[in-house]
């Protein structure tokens, strides 16, 4: 049943709730099915999430000759060195059973002539192991189908234009959310009680100024989880997809790293091809490689672009369709001219620390997809492994509910949360996402960091709108864990410090409350030279 009005919506449930319509949401609903689950998405079905989106597909061994294992191997060796092994091989050996779920639920993957399954390669990948849907399409594809299984599925009760601003707790557990209706700051908020939480509200490209993502995905989810005491892994390491069509959109069209895969090349304004001297894999380095290189010809004057001339030519339109009409509504056709290209946020390898299960240290709350931080993918993601996460631990949180004795909840919670303020304010958001690309973005150095931990404490702080203080309270995450880990390793590069240091080869385990350590530590030092005019 789908619902918009918020009187309709049950209070006190003893329904799973899940938050996001993306691919992990959608996913644990299904397989939590026939038990009662109550999904809400900011969003309809198929729009705000950001793997309806993703372009490249799911990284899989099923084709022959390429296992599981070398799929795990691949993993560790791009995720500079704190990748858990045991967490990547485990994924990968359930991949092609997640594959198969999605084909059962109606996902066409592209088939070779023989009828098997067509695989890509992507970059640093050792063999073809990527399924696609028309090229790159996959993410529109899967979440078109799941969407229409979902609606069809009577276990499931569908609330779209919804919101959760706050996770309500009790001696360390759930008891229930805070909601408000997306597109009205000033609505009644609404409190629904629930032992049971999935948050599945996706990363925090927007945080940026330029990235891939939708407007959906502002950190919300994490920050939420954060605000009720959770721990969140790895938040310093934030991937940057190095070919973003940089057309004056927000967000930026995305070139798919395939388009390399299939023999596209990287070049400046000059007509070099720079990754040549950069990596022995060139254009296939793996992406935190790609992405510096392509920052360097940008910084230099030079430019950047895609060249898809020779390799593709005119069968660009019919391998690459959406590519294609991202870069003709640019006024640029891909088969005869080079595409202009840049570094934008694409996805967040840290999260909401879970364990295997999918579990956070909050009982009774679990996170999957790209709010969760499980452990697969260290510093660096492999292209094409953040769809099959979100599906394998999408099914092990759904296998755990099934297991899990859940009290039915004693009473509806008060809201933790007081209404502040109304919409976020424009320019305080425009200022947060500045300072997030030049002082915590592709290139990072030891006093922007600080100043951008003093700037966004003092926002965090102060912010009267909810929405802002949750992009304040994430964007504190990122900017005080990269300040924290004075190293560079896989995306978290720091040019005061750019050589990995063995000493600090683990993940990131944090609060909140350690990253307001951080720049409470920050602020005895130093004032922030423009928190006041952050201030929402």
């Amino acid at each position: 049943m789908t619902t918009n009005n918020i009187h309709n919506l049950t209070r006190t449930t003893d329904d799973v709730v899940i938050v996001g319509g993306g691919l992990a949401g959608l996913f644990c609903a299904l397989k939590l099915a026939p038990r009662p689950v109550t999904l809400i998405s900011a969003a309809p079905l198929g729009q705000g999430a950001s793997s309806a989106w993703a372009q490249g597909g799911i990284a899989a061994a099923v084709a022959d000759g390429d296992t599981p294992e070398a799929h795990a191997a691949d993993t560790i060796a791009v995720g500079g060195g704190i990748v858990d092994e045991a967490v990547a091989l485990g994924i990968a050996r359930e991949a092609p059973s997640r594959i198969h779920d999605l084909i059962a639920y109606g996902v066409p993957f592209d088939r070779d002539l023989e009828g098997r399954l067509a695989v890509g390669r992507e970059a640093a990948h050792s063999a073809r192991r990527i399924v696609h849907v028309r090229g790159d399409g996959a993410g529109a594809a899967i979440i078109a189908a799941l969407g229409e299984v979902v609606r069809r599925t009577p276990s499931i009760r569908l609330v779209e234009g919804f919101v959760a601003e706050a996770l309500l707790t009790e001696d360390g557990a759930v008891t229930g959310l805070q909601l408000r209706e997306a597109d009205n700051f000033a609505s009644r908020r609404v409190v629904i009680a629930s032992r049971a939480v999935v948050l599945a509200t996706g990363g925090i490209g927007h945080l940026y100024a330029v990235t891939t993502n939708p407007a959906e995905a502002n950190g919300s989810g994490l920050a939420l989880a954060a605000r009720a005491g959770a721990v969140v892994a790895d938040p310093e390491f934030v991937q940057f997809h190095p070919t973003a069509i940089m057309v004056g959109r927000d967000p930026a069209p995305l070139a798919t790293e395939a388009l390399r895969g299939e023999g596209a090349t990287l070049i400046n304004g000059e007509g070099e091809r720079f990754m040549l001297a950069q990596h022995p894999l060139a254009e296939l380095a793996p992406r935190d490689i790609v992405a510096r290189g392509v920052f360097a010809e940008i910084a230099a004057g030079r430019g950047a672009f895609l060249d898809a001339r020779q390799t593709l030519g005119r069968r660009f339109a019919d391998k690459f369709p959406t590519v294609h009409a991202s870069c003709i509504a640019a006024g640029i056709d891909p088969a005869m001219q080079i595409i202009p290209i840049a570094p934008a946020v694409h996805y967040h390898m840290g999260g909401i620390a879970v364990d295997a299960r999918g579990r956070s240290s909050i009982d009774g709350l679990w996170a999957g997809g790209e709010v969760s931080s499980t452990g697969m993918h260290g510093a660096n993601r492999l292209a094409s492994n953040s769809l099959l996460e979100a599906v394998v631990y999408a099914a092990r949180i759904a296998d755990d509910i099934a297991g899990h004795a859940i009290a039915s909840p004693a009473r509806l919670p008060d809201a933790l949360v007081t209404p502040r303020g109304g919409a976020p304010d424009a320019a305080t958001v425009r200022r947060l996402r500045a300072i997030m690309t030049s002082h915590v973005g592709v290139i990072r150095e030891r006093d922007a960091l600080a100043e951008a931990v003093r700037n966004f404490a003092a926002l965090e702080r102060s912010a009267t709108s909810i929405a802002v203080r949750h992009m304040a309270t994430a964007a504190l995450l990122v900017a005080s864990a990269a300040w924290s880990r004075c190293e560079s390793r896989g995306a978290h590069f720091r040019s005061d410090h750019p050589q990995e240091a063995p000493a600090l080869a683990q993940r990131t385990m944090t609060t909140l409350a350690g990253a307001r350590e951080v720049a409470d530590g920050l602020s005895a030092h130093s004032t922030p030279r423009i928190a006041q005019s952050m201030i929402a």
